[in-house]
């Protein structure tokens, strides 16, 4: 019979990170929610709620920000300067999102975009590509596309 490989545990050796339950909750968290951005409060009241864990804040914090800069999860800052984060999709480079400036909701555009997706993949490959060339290291991409969604356009509530 051979063992049961544990996939979070198989990624948090390969990025070189410790297997400490903190870090398996966490990642497990974002894995299990990767159409999710969470702000470090979001994320400490959900997983506080859902799991009936109250994690440290500061041993939050920290773990997201080594799961970042590790590439699993992807940070994105929006308008009001706050760090949202979610899971890192495999093989994406840049994961286009609008941002209202209104009622600061982050709502996907992967789908909006379909058609266009071969274009934005080439491109941002081309970038980091370009950035690798002059030595930078440890980035990532963010396309985030600002202004006020339709609903606060129009009045409608959500």
């Amino acid at each position: 019979m051979s063992p049961i490989i544990d996939p979070i545990n198989e990624l948090l050796i390969a990025h070189g990170l410790r297997r400490t339950y903190a870090a398996k909750l966490v990642l497990g968290w974002f894995l299990a929610h990767p159409d999710t951005s969470y702000t470090h409060s979001q994320l400490l009241a959900v997983l506080a709620k859902d799991q009936h864990e109250e994690l440290d804040k500061v041993t939050l914090y920290r773990l997201v920000d080594r799961l970042t800069q590790v590439g699993l999860l992807l940070c994105r800052v929006d308008v009001n300067r706050v760090r949202r984060f979610q899971a890192m999709p495999a093989s994406v480079h840049a994961i286009p999102h609008f941002e209202c400036q209104s009622c600061h909701r982050d709502s996907p555009l992967s789908d909006a975009l379909k058609a266009n997706a071969n274009d934005l993949e080439r491109a941002a490959q081309n970038a980091l590509e370009a950035l690798k060339a002059l030595g930078y290291q440890g980035y990532s991409m963010d396309f985030a596309v600002r202004g006020v969604c339709a609903d606060c356009a129009t009045g409608e509530s959500h």
